[in-house]
């Protein structure tokens, strides 16, 4: 009968360490980041399970590339469409957070299941290196963690430089240097202003996109972050 209290005493002190383990777990990858290349994480993962569930296997196209070796006006684009505030944020612009949240309890957004974000760069990042696409709070909480651990941990010119290379811009197709060479068949490098913004136009909906290349509305919202990548405020990146 002893065993009894002691196995639930056991049982109740692994589901009170879970959490930290976990987010040690977190902690000790995002340090490794800070100098190994960043090859895998959940959203890539969940792509490569999809293309081999589809039989697709080949499609699948990522190459690691460092900062110096991507166009900074990539990352200038990107900065002007995904997050202008980036280079002074604490992670999270508390202002957009808000305003998305009071945008998503209004009815008429309810109603049609209309979901506005405000999530930064490194926010985004967090999810797509730890997490599942799945909306809820305790995602969200977790998200506002792992974002504080990439801040403190990696800075914004290394956050930036594992977003380049992490996000997806097309079915199968992961960071920029394969974005270069899939869209422009161009090295990262050498992507031009405009190039640039076509891509950063893209990151919120890549796979539709990507079948769209050459739509209206993408020619006419690439000129427009084409001209904000002149003046946007970047971290240091050379």
């Amino acid at each position: 009968m002893a065993r009894q209290p002691s196995r639930r005493r056991g049982l109740l002190l692994l589901a009170l360490c879970a959490p930290l383990l976990l987010q040690g777990y977190f902690a000790v990858c995002i340090a490794l980041w800070r100098v190994l290349p960043v090859t895998t994480g959940s959203f890539m993962r969940s792509g490569q399970l999809r293309l081999l569930r589809a039989g697709q296997a080949d499609a699948w196209r990522h190459d690691w590339r460092g900062i110096d070796a991507i166009s900074p006006w990539l990352a200038r684009a990107v900065v002007a469409s995904e997050d202008s505030t980036f280079a002074t944020n604490d992670g999270v612009d508390w202002e957009a957070l808000r305003d998305a949240w009071r945008r998503n309890h209004e009815r008429r957004n309810e109603r049609r299941h209309r979901v506005v974000g405000g999530s930064t760069i490194t926010q985004q990042l967090a999810k797509n290196l730890f997490l599942s696409p799945q909306r809820s709070y305790w995602r969200k909480g977790q998200e506002l963690v792992i974002t504080f651990m990439l801040e403190a941990i990696l800075g914004k010119r290394r956050i930036l430089e594992v977003y380049l290379n992490s996000v997806e811009w097309g079915d199968g197709v992961y960071g920029a240097e394969a974005a270069a060479q899939h869209y422009f068949h161009r090295p990262a490098a050498r992507l031009s202003r405009l190039q640039s913004a076509r891509l950063a136009v893209m990151l919120p909906a890549p796979r539709f996109y990507e079948h769209h290349f050459g739509g209206a509305y993408l020619d006419a919202r690439s000129g427009v972050i084409a001209a904000r990548a002149l003046d946007v405020a970047l971290p240091r990146l050379r």
